[in-house]
């Protein structure tokens, strides 16, 4: 059971990722059957302002000192940057080291990486920055995909809204599923979303490095639905098949097989979000020839069903008949 949760908090805090931890662990649910938090704002000078990456102020209540009374410290989001405050780091470390748990929310996981407690983690971040903490970071276990990871005492969550999913998660694992429900409600969100944050990501579309092969390229984009194979796309590059294959590897850093499916999944993206084509007559289109495999392959990719991204990121139109 959470009593007290410490927010932590730094020069160029991000508010919205801030406003997450308040919502969830610093407003008053009581009258929702959620247990009363004791919430405190901890900076390294209480009363001072900080900045925060919008332009406005925030004032943190209490000192660092506070940080040791709490179960939970939550660190939100704040500007990357090349060093971190080193006492902010030191309470950080502290509190791990007595058994806090510790949650970040977006680029905070910076922090508790700049604070060494991300070494043979498992963690998280936001899809645009985890090169970034990759490579700062290189002993750390990302994973690039998911909302959120928990690993016990530690808990990350990729960028801005999944610090919701997150925070309602810890909530349901130290208070109960009534109460992260009821918070929920509250705010007008799932008590769980299904799927990760590929979803989200903008997918790189794959291009050729040279112009040897980008006429059978774009006549493979312009006729997607054609079922190709590599003996007849050797032809039309008036090559051998074995030639073709290496230059396509060579050229497009993969195999002509694994470039189509992906061009086939960025389109069944665009009909999906622009479309009420059915998902039979999406995977049509798309060169894919049932639903059963469109599905495969776009959550082998995307990370969720058709329907589900469709549900997320499409129209609001009736869909035709068909639809699963």
């Amino acid at each position: 059971m959470l009593t007290t949760v410490a927010a932590v908090l730094i020069d160029h805090v991000a508010p919205f990722e801030f406003g997450v931890i308040c919502e969830v662990f610093g407003t008053d649910r009581t009258e929702e059957g959620v247990p009363h938090v004791d919430f405190l704002v901890c900076g390294e000078e209480p009363g001072n302002p900080l900045r925060t990456s919008v332009g406005a102020l925030l004032i943190p209540e209490h000192g660092l000192s506070a940080v040791a009374d709490a179960e939970l410290v939550a660190v939100p989001a704040a500007t990357i940057r090349e060093e971190y405050p080193t006492a902010v780091l030191e309470t950080l470390r502290d509190a791990s080291a007595r058994g806090a748990t510790l949650i970040s929310v977006c680029s905070g996981a910076f922090i508790l990486g700049a604070a060494g407690l991300l070494d043979g983690r498992r963690c998280t971040t936001h899809w645009r920055y985890v090169d970034e903490l990759a490579e700062r970071f290189p002993k750390a276990l990302l994973d690039p995909d998911v909302l959120f990871v928990d690993d016990g005492d530690i808990i990350t969550s990729a960028g801005t809204a999944a610090g919701i999913d997150a925070c309602l998660h810890l909530v349901r694992r130290e208070m109960g599923s009534a109460a992260a429900t009821a918070i929920a409600r509250r705010m007008v969100v799932p008590p769980q979303r299904d799927g990760g944050q590929r979803q989200y990501v903008e997918l790189p579309i794959p291009e050729c490095s040279a112009d040897s092969l980008s006429p059978v390229l774009t006549w493979m984009v312009d006729n997607i639905a054609t079922d190709h194979t590599v003996a007849g796309l050797a032809r039309r590059a008036q090559m051998s098949e074995r030639t073709f294959a290496r230059r396509f590897v060579a050229e497009t850093g993969t195999t002509p097989h694994r470039w189509l499916s992906m061009q086939r999944v960025l389109h069944a993206r665009r009909l999906l979000e622009e479309t009420r084509l059915t998902i039979e007559e999406i995977a049509e289109q798309c060169g894919f020839g049932s639903a059963a495999l469109l599905r495969h392959h776009f959550n082998r990719v995307v990370g969720v069903a058709p329907k589900d991204y469709r549900r997320t990121f499409g129209g609001t139109a009736p869909v035709h008949s068909g639809q699963s």
